[in-house]
């Protein structure tokens, strides 16, 4: 499956305020997820094999590195975690990084709101305004990211470029 989306990254401390603005607005809490992110060795974009209780994808994804929403080209591959998938691309790929993190998982419509802490790194809130077939567009999903990182006070300078795999590697 692929599918384009526009997403924010930022540091926070206020998960618990962040937390209740969801509620708040209704939105849809999926669970908890302890996923472990294995980044692998690529020549473009980012290669990752996501293992966790609700989540099992292989994600391929292309983005820039900027500060604020960024529109991202994602292609999953909903994975078995009892595969030998991860075997086979450490020994093909090589390791580049492993993220270990526990996942606050809520939806509003088609946009998906984390709240991460990240083992080594700390706490984030993600928002992720997807289009899974095309019908949305990236100015909507552009509007719907800018309209939640008002709606959740996250400021401008705590928002971060990268992927939590380019943080732990620096």
């Amino acid at each position: 499956m692929s599918l384009l989306n526009v997403e924010i990254k930022a540091r926070t401390t206020k998960q618990e305020t962040i937390r209740e603005i969801l509620k708040s607005n209704k939105a849809d809490f999926r669970g908890v997820d302890h996923q472990v992110d294995t980044y692998f060795k690529v020549a473009s974009g980012r290669l990752k094999l996501r293992k966790g209780n609700i989540e099992n994808h292989l994600i391929y994804y292309e983005r820039e590195n900027t500060r604020g929403p960024k529109k991202s080209t994602v292609m999953l591959y909903k994975n078995n975690p009892d595969s030998n998938l991860k075997e086979m691309l450490v020994k093909s790929l090589g390791v580049l990084a492993v993220v270990d993190k526990y996942r606050e998982i809520y939806f509003i419509d088609n946009v998906t709101f984390h709240l991460d802490n990240v083992v080594g790194l700390g706490s984030f809130v993600e928002i992720e305004a997807i289009d899974k077939d095309g019908t949305i567009g990236n100015e909507k999903l552009l509007d719907q990211c800018n309209y939640y990182l008002n709606l959740l006070l996250i400021l401008k300078e705590d928002l971060i470029e990268t992927s939590y795999s380019d943080l732990l590697l620096h």
